[in-house]
């Protein structure tokens, strides 16, 4: 991986030259700024993938400067380093666009850990531009939408896996997009051109799902008429998928792993096994492992379905996503119910970004078709939306209030640590008054170690 180029920013000289001598070690190509003028002289210049921006200059301010690289390169990643006012100004910082901080003294370990990851991003970006393309020359659906890193994960493992015959298990919970990664799955297969047949076992009562699986002859019991063609063999040279596999009862799970392994099925009151081709996809919501450990699914099953484990994370982990889907079912909801709904006012964006989704994205496009329905006027308003929704607004500011607060504590204690716990100093380096330095310190219930209670 190619190190990146980083732009340092600091007015103290030893701090400079100590900070450019330790990255250039890494590999890094390595600028040096004094002062905001000169900074923003290399910035336009050169092309930098980080910027280590100290917030104290002689001739500005960091925010400042920080919004000016900002708009030279909104993809710029950002750094700062400040020792005034820590807690405001690092929330100002990250508010504004900053990626990370740090707190002066500056820990070194700490320094090269922020921008390792940085790089570990951006290399995941440039990823998933290259896989974009690829699922936009082969895949035609529309409905695998993402932008998150999480996802890009899931897409990457998607591509490598669709062109081998490997059974697969996709876990996730409900709703929160199993059918569509197996329609790219199949799609982007040799198979794309055979059957892709859909099963889901739940739905079917236990009496029926092993006649609906593997079929049976004229005569085989009891209302059996005529032959019936199992799923196995209607997916014959295509693809099967299993949904809900955990539901699949012990007896019937013995004959699905002699499938696997001898890729032949029996109808019922058949004389002969009949030789399939069929790749199998299996998804579940349900603890699989658990259930083997209970007993309740067979384990040598399991691995068998296992082979390629594909993990969908639920919607609130990857909130980024949240924004490209609402305009996804917003076209798809005005299409089909004939609106002309132009879009979503910045208050109702901003309710279901940071609603949580127990329901995943099965919810999310329930709540935009139900909005796309109701809607009056031109653009979907908070008022539009369903009370439980716009209810996550009051909860995520109390959120918002916690982490910061979880943030202060810890800026606080390490001013504390590295002051020998000496309040004077303490609040010196964090621009505080001593006051409310000691307002600070009772209101989080910060303690030195060994005076506790």
């Amino acid at each position: 991986m190619d190190r990146a180029r980083i732009l340092i920013v600091e007015d103290e000289e030893a701090q400079r030259t100590l900070l450019a001598g330790l990255l250039e070690k890494e590999g890094h190509g390595v600028s040096t700024a004094g002062n905001g003028a000169d900074a923003i002289d290399l910035y336009r210049k050169n092309t930098f993938e980080i910027v280590f921006l100290d917030y104290k200059l002689p001739d500005t301010d960091g925010l400042t400067l920080l919004k000016t690289f900002k708009e030279i390169n909104p993809e710029v990643d950002i750094i700062m380093v400040t020792a005034f006012g820590t807690i405001e100004n690092a929330v100002d910082a990250l508010k504004t666009g900053a990626t990370d901080y740090l707190a002066k003294p500056v820990d070194l370990d700490d320094l090269l850990f922020k921008i390792k990851k940085i790089e570990e991003k951006a290399q995941l970006v440039r990823e998933n531009k290259v896989l974009k393309e690829t699922l936009k020359d082969r895949f035609k659906s529309e409905n695998f939408i993402y932008q998150s890193d999480r996802m890009h994960e899931v897409a990457s493992l998607i591509v490598r896996v669709a062109k081998t015959d490997s059974t697969c298990i996709i876990e996730g919970e409900s709703g929160s997009g199993k059918e569509v990664v197996v329609n790219l799955l199949h799609e982007l297969s040799e198979r794309k051109n055979g059957p892709l047949i859909k099963v889901n076992c739940a739905a079917i009562p236990e009496t029926l799902l092993e006649s609906e699986l593997f079929g049976y002859e004229k005569g085989a019991f009891t209302g059996a008429y005529q032959r019936k063609i199992g799923k196995f063999e209607l997916a014959n040279k295509g693809t099967i998928f299993l949904d809900e596999i955990g539901d699949i009862p012990p007896p019937l799970q013995s004959k699905l792993l002699r499938v696997i392994q001898e890729k032949e099925v029996e109808r019922l009151g058949g004389l002969h096994p009949i030789r399939v081709d069929v790749r199998i996809i299996a998804a579940t919501n349900r603890n699989i492992e658990e259930e083997v450990k209970k007993g309740v699914f067979r384990e040598d099953l399991y691995y068998r379905l296992k082979v390629v484990a594909i993990s969908i994370p639920p919607l609130r982990e990857r909130k980024e996503d949240v924004p490209l889907l609402i305009d996804h079912f917003l076209k798809r909801f005005n299409v089909r119910h004939n609106r002309s709904i132009k879009g979503i006012t910045s208050e109702a964006r901003d309710v279901l970004i940071k609603h949580d989704y127990p329901g995943n994205v099965r919810e999310l496009e329930n709540v935009i078709e139900r909005a796309v329905v109701l809607t009056r006027g031109d653009y979907i308003s908070k008022e539009d939306l369903p009370l439980s929704t716009a209810q996550a607004d009051i909860a995520s500011e109390k959120r918002m209030k916690d982490t910061v607060g979880a943030l202060e504590k810890r800026l606080i204690t390490e001013a504390l640590i590295n002051a020998d716990w000496v309040q004077t100093k303490a609040a010196s380096a964090l621009g505080l008054s001593e006051r409310m330095l000691r307002y600070k310190i009772k209101k989080h219930n910060i303690v030195k170690p060994g005076n506790e209670a």
